[in-house]
């Protein structure tokens, strides 16, 4: 079960975290993937991109030796499959049209989009939510990865087939204090997913979110040693810990496969039952 051999995968997102535990994880079910990121451990420029990117946690990613875009796609050659990191911004059209183009060339076509990629580091209440960062996490969280399935689908349509999945989070379910981009974009992840199933329903492609709790990635893990806040997330769920990147990722290659055929327009939570709890 769960064979994804001969499928070709791009994961956006994906030089840490969970983008880069699910791209590993595609590949270990036989899939070729595609790293992208605006983040490269080799380019030159890593800390000027880092600070264009406007992002807080870019910065400290570069600055910490969080960023594995490059070595992530060499340990999946390293599986047997075709992988390769490439440099993309999703919010930048041009770029993201031609990345799709060069991954369809090199790689004989596309078959599975995760739009993992967002922002995470806006933290105010709506009367000091910055207008520079909602527009910030708009562009990149929410029409970054309508940009992608746009790129994409023209491609899935070709093949007759196809997988998209939508990294949404609980904030966008039951909304986030102090998060009011971050939440609305979430939020309107899952709406384009419900679209994408909709419209893609006749050309065999289908469209899901994943809905994460809090999910120990670098940046996650280091707040929960350190904010007192956490350990009040940590009790909100039924089991009483954090996710991790695994369990995601796991989601993520059951909705890419054959047996998650009849699966599409689904928000599907992954956060240990942290909803249940209101108390």
């Amino acid at each position: 079960m769960f064979d994804l051999s001969g499928k070709v995968a791009i994961v956006t997102g994906a030089s840490r975290g969970l983008g880069r535990e699910d791209a590993l994880t595609l590949a270990r079910l036989g899939a070729d993937v595609v790293i992208s990121d605006i983040l490269l451990e080799d380019d030159p420029d890593l800390a000027t991109t880092a600070e264009g990117a406007n992002s807080v946690l870019a910065q400290v990613a570069a600055a910490q030796g969080w960023v594995h875009a490059n070595a992530t796609a060499e340990e999946i050659r390293r599986l047997g499959r075709r992988s390769t990191a490439i440099k993309m911004d999703v919010t930048d059209r041009d770029r993201v049209r031609e990345v799709f183009r060069q991954v369809a060339e090199q790689f004989g076509k596309i078959d599975i989009l995760i739009n993992n990629a967002a922002t995470l580091d806006h933290v105010a209440q709506i009367p000091n939510q910055d207008y520079r960062l909602w527009d910030r996490d708009i562009a990149v969280n929410l029409t970054g990865a309508f940009n992608c399935t746009k790129e994409v689908w023209p491609y899935l349509v070709q093949n007759h087939w196809g997988r998209i999945v939508y990294m949404s989070s609980v904030a966008g379910t039951m909304g986030g204090f102090g998060q009011a981009s971050y939440s609305a974009t979430k939020a309107g992840l899952i709406g384009l997913a419900r679209t994408a199933a909709l419209e893609g329903g006749r050309h065999g492609i289908t469209a899901n979110a994943i809905v994460p709790g809090i999910i120990l990635s670098e940046a996650a893990r280091t707040a929960a040693e350190t904010n007192p806040i956490y350990e009040r997330f940590r009790n909100r769920t039924v089991f009483k810990r954090f996710g991790e990147p695994s369990e995601i990722a796991a989601t993520v290659a059951f909705l890419c496969s054959e047996e998650a055929g009849y699966i599409t327009g689904a928000a599907i939570e992954v956060a240990g039952g942290m909803s249940l709890l209101t108390a």
